[in-house]
């Protein structure tokens, strides 16, 4: 019972603080300065208005307002993913509006998340009316045999994981070894998604007791338990330097989560530095300089941009980051550190001017959003003079919600297809949060799908945006030239194509919207699909067709009608969940000549993924 009054008791404090942003955080000058977006342009779609505009330079990204009528009020577009409403770049697809039904767009630049410059003229459009039998509207994807350079996998070098202590619980959640599932996890997202590194919560946390105020040095023994685990699995962390050791807390009654996590500056800043450049000389002592300088990297707290994880200021957050990055390239200069770990891009403007100012290094920008397409940070770092600087999401996922639904759907999974696929040339590291359902930030999950953020869940199940991230991990790495044309190209239906060196192509279609509250679907969203493929003259195929929808690559709806009303699964239905938990295919394969060229047709449901393999 006191567990349970403790996770309560941390969900409270989370709804009421997680919204409080510390200040200023907004660079309105520099958004100021950004002209109003030209060229702005609606097309009526099906279920749908899309909209796209010619791009600003210095932007990080363009907020959408709409209003019922041409003088307004236009007020910031919300598609409900509960975090930055801006998004990097158009075709943006407004699917929250009714058919016939006219409304009024224009679109802003913005410096970051939120400073939005002056808006462009407005233009009016309504979704299109669906005609009586029409059925789905049609798009054409357009796939060439022209390679247009190596396929990037911006999902690689790291993924999000509980606090790393979780590694070595022997207790249960829903009956599974919290920590043996854990390390599957793990394996998984290592062994068959390509990943390389972890970023997780809480290292300096006393659950590993690092830190005690009568003992005269460090303890890293359970740091280095932890640490081995990753490095057993072929990981390496990326080390977040949080949350604060209680005995050197200035205020130590200041927490967060239902573990207690510590969220203050420290009292003793001296002794931080000595903390953390100590840890960065024990690591390398442990697990050799150039692996460490090598493949780790070291980033200084977690969100201190908001009240709930940072009872600081901004002013304390970059003392605290001035002392850690002195302290650990002290130790080797070789050793990567960065900052600020911001959520929704806060702080990152800020962080750049007070680095030109203070001097202090800075070997990778990072930053967090949900809900979204991360926003192009280059112009930010390109002004501050550090062109070539990575910008890295350490954090990034559907919903920034503890147990939202959505985590568990389809919707999701063509999400994150939609966010890779941005990413690619301009983000080096979109980090997804997390890999296991086997977290416990504001309690254990009280049923086995609870909206909880991990690709894979307690049981390590693969969900559907588990689907989504294996299949554009097991694409070749040559990308092919791609064009998509029709009703929603662009905002809706997306593709990418790439070959191996054997000559296998892979093709994924997705159809999808940022909007959330179409995350049960919606058929006027739907769209026929037409794939036409390039292929070497004289050879033929062997072609299969895996798709994730509402019926296929399922696991969610699968347990739907197998629970009959029970939270968790009991051994039979671990063993019918596993059985059903597969990548299905739409259709027998088929071979197919390449005396023409191939064309497939399928209706693509939104949510939904379709993924044709060729093989020669």
């Amino acid at each position: 019972m006191a567990a349970l009054d403790q996770s309560g008791q941390a969900r409270a404090d989370w709804d009421q603080r997680v919204g409080r942003r510390r200040g200023p955080g907004l660079d309105e000058d520099a958004a100021a300065r950004l002209p109003a977006p030209s060229g702005l342009g609606a097309i009526p779609g099906r279920g749908h208005v899309m909209l796209d505009w010619e791009p600003v330079p210095g932007a990080a990204g363009y907020l959408v307002y709409r209003a019922a009528a041409a003088g307004g009020p236009f007020k910031p577009l919300d598609h409900g993913g509960g975090d930055v409403l801006a998004v990097p770049a158009g075709p943006y697809a407004d699917s929250t509006g009714s058919a016939g039904q006219v409304r009024y767009y224009a679109v802003a630049a913005v410096a970051d998340g939120e400073s939005a410059g002056p808006l462009s003229g407005a233009v009016a459009a309504a979704p299109l009316l669906a005609a009586a039998g029409s059925g789905s509207a049609a798009v054409e994807v357009e796939v060439s045999n022209a390679v247009t350079g190596e396929l990037a996998r911006p999902w690689e070098p790291m993924i999000g994981s509980e606090h790393l202590s979780y590694l070595l619980r022997p207790d249960r959640t829903g009956g599974r070894v919290i920590g043996a599932e854990l390390r599957e996890a793990l394996r998984i997202a290592h062994d068959e998604l390509g990943v390389r590194a972890v970023r997780a919560h809480g290292i300096l946390s006393d659950d590993l007791g690092v830190y005690r105020q009568d003992r005269a040095g460090y303890d890293f023994g359970e740091i280095d338990r932890v640490y081995d685990e990753l490095m057993n699995l072929g990981l390496r962390p990326v080390v977040e330097l949080s949350f604060m050791p209680r005995d050197l807390a200035r205020d130590p009654d200041k927490t967060v989560f239902s573990y207690r996590a510590v969220i203050s500056p420290p009292r003793d800043w001296d002794r931080w530095a000595d903390l953390t450049g100590a840890l960065a000389d024990h690591l390398i002592q442990r697990y050799g300089a150039d692996e460490v300088t090598g493949h780790w990297a070291f980033e200084v707290w977690n969100e201190p941009n908001l009240d709930v994880f940072w009872s600081g200021t901004q002013a304390e957050y970059f003392r605290l980051y001035d002392c850690s990055a002195a302290a650990i390239k002290s130790v080797h200069p070789g050793l990567r550190v960065g900052g600020p770990a911001s959520a929704a891009t806060g702080w990152t403007r800020e962080l750049l001017a007070h680095l030109d100012a203070s001097g202090s290094p800075l070997d990778f920008l990072s930053t967090h959003v949900y809900g979204n397409v991360p926003l192009d940070l280059r112009p930010a770092l390109a002004a501050a003079g550090r062109d070539g600087t990575p910008a890295w999401w350490t954090e990034w996922g559907p919903t920034p919600a503890h147990f939202n639904r959505v985590g568990d759907t389809v919707f999701a999974a063509a999400f994150l297809l939609r966010g890779m696929a941005s990413a690619l040339g301009r983000i080096q590291a979109l980090s997804h949060w997390v890999a296991s359902d086997h977290f416990t930030e504001l309690g254990p999950p009280a049923e086995l799908f609870h909206g909880g953020f991990g690709l894979l869940s307690v049981g390590n199940l693969r969900k559907p945006r588990y689907w989504a991230l294996s299949l554009l991990a097991g694409m070749g790495r040559h990308q092919l030239r791609t064009s998509v044309t029709g009703d929603g190209a662009g905002g809706l239906v997306e593709a990418l194509a790439a070959r191996h060196d054997d000559g296998c192509i892979g093709i994924l279609v997705w159809n999808g919207t940022l909007d959330q509250s179409k995350t049960a679907g919606d058929a006027e969203l739907d769209r026929r699909v037409r794939v036409r493929v390039e292929v070497t003259p004289g050879r033929s195929y062997t072609v299969r067709h895996y798709r994730v929808d509402a019926e296929h690559s399922n696991i969610t709806a699968a347990w739907t009608w197998l629970r009959d009303g029970a939270a968790w699964p009991d051994e039979g239905q671990w063993q019918a969940l596993r059985a059903l938990n597969t990548l299905d295919e739409l259709c027998a394969p088929e071979r197919v000549s390449a005396r023409a060229t191939p064309e497939f047709t399928f209706d693509l449901p939104m949510p939904g993924i379709s993924y044709l393999e060729l093989v020669p």
